[in-house]
């Protein structure tokens, strides 16, 4: 994180950063009411909607579509206030011209306890907005019915008139597999047939099935989409999993969880790579990057701010995975795991999100990390906001994020 931009630091910019960075302290003095750069400033008015319609489609911009993640690790307080907020987010992001909204498929545990319904939550979301993008980061397919999820995509798309998009995950939890207990082994090779069934239903296509007495059935899903919806595959450090999405002509859904900027950037030339062998074409496509993310208009207090919340929702983290490593998953003992050990994995995992993995500042100084993504190859940033702050800091960052695509947006020229 940095401070407040001074005049000294905007000499060391470039001619177009350093238009951006005054353009924005400007809008800052006018809000506050003085001349003085480097003050507090109050938070930045609210945009006027854009009632153009649904979010432009993928790759239409070079600066990174700027969106909403939610993944709540808090469960201190009840599920409607949880529920509550992600619509009380919802609706601001979309009156600011945000670009998306992503929420995740969990089962069975505390982590990301809220979110066992992707598709749920997307609907009630749909009625509260009219021209944010509607995602789901992941749909764990091999613990699904293709022809189901078919169906339930294709009522969201109606609701939302064509907002919808989704990403899909093989799952690494075995324990979520008790919904598909034969899938957990092939759960890759799972996911991709139903990833063929998914796109033969809403193209209209028809798919077989044995019914009562191995009778084979033929059916279609209804409603299907208007238009193809797009589709994501999430992958993290798998390289292999980047070269399946672009054999198979998917975006990307990642994260600044367990590896660097630098290998995202190697994936994503092999992910391009992969497109261009299998006769698919690399423009156009999303690489969307998850990131913890909470901008305040005073950034000197921001750490303050995130350093109990993201220390619980590290530990969170933790725990669940030390379920993942019980199970034989991790090829480790959790038991081996000193709470002297487990406290300094904290401070590191700390230190790590503020510094390389997270996005922590304001508006203008989380511009050169948003640059360095960029260059990456990330076309989407995917902001989790909701790792458990209090709601009023929460709809702060979301004020923020509207703040930091509009700077980027008038860096690149992109009409509004």
């Amino acid at each position: 994180m940095t401070k407040d931009t001074s005049s000294s630091a905007l000499d060391e910019l470039g001619p177009e950063r350093r238009r951006l960075v005054e353009r924005l302290l400007r809008e800052r003095t006018r809000a506050r009411g003085t001349a003085t750069p480097g003050t507090t400033p109050s938070p930045h008015p609210v945009a006027t909607p854009d009632r153009a319609g649904p979010a432009r489609g993928p790759g239409a911009q070079s600066t990174p579509k700027v969106s909403l993640f939610f993944f709540s690790a808090d469960t201190d307080d009840h599920a409607w206030d949880k529920h509550a907020l992600v619509l009380e987010c919802a609706e601001l992001a979309d009156s600011l011209g945000l670009d998306a909204i992503w929420v995740p498929e969990r089962h069975f545990d505390p982590f990301g306890a809220p979110y066992p319904s992707p598709g749920l939550l997307l609907a009630a979301i749909a009625a509260r907005t009219s021209r944010i993008a509607l995602r789901s980061g992941s749909v764990v397919l091999p613990l699904r019915d293709p022809l189901l999820v078919a169906e339930e995509w294709g009522v969201l798309d109606s609701l939302s008139r064509g907002r919808m998009g989704i990403s899909l995950a093989s799952g690494w939890h075995a324990d979520d597999f008790v919904l598909n207990p034969e899938g957990y082994e092939r759960r890759k090779d799972v996911l991709e047939e139903g990833l063929g069934d998914l796109r033969a239903l809403w193209s209209g296509a028809s798919i077989t099935r044995k019914g009562p007495g191995e009778r084979p059935v033929e059916v279609r899903t209804y409603p299907r989409p208007e238009r193809t919806p797009e589709v994501w595959l999430t992958s993290s450090r798998n390289l292999e999993t980047w070269r399946t999405a672009g054999r198979l002509d998917l975006h990307i859904l990642t994260a600044l969880l367990e590896q660097t900027v630098d290998e995202i950037t190697d994936r994503v030339g092999l992910y391009h790579q992969a497109l261009t062998e299998a006769g698919h074409a690399a423009t156009g496509r999303e690489v969307t990057c998850m990131l913890h993310t909470h901008l305040a208009s005073d950034p000197a207090s921001v750490e303050q701010r995130v350093r109990g919340p993201l220390i619980r929702y590290l530990s969170a983290h933790m725990d669940l995975f030390s379920k993942y490593a019980a199970g034989g998953g991790a090829g480790i003992d959790p038991n081996e795991v000193t709470e002297a050990d487990r406290q300094a994995l904290l401070e590191h995992g700390l230190r790590r999100y503020m510094g390389t993995s997270g996005l922590f500042g304001s508006a203008e100084s989380c511009l050169p990390k948003v640059e360095r993504l960029r260059a990456a190859g990330i076309t989407e940033l995917g902001c989790l906001v909701d790792f458990g702050l209090p709601r009023e800091q929460v709809l702060e960052s979301v004020q923020e994020l509207g703040r930091l695509r509009a700077a980027l947006h008038a860096t690149a020229g992109v009409p509004e």
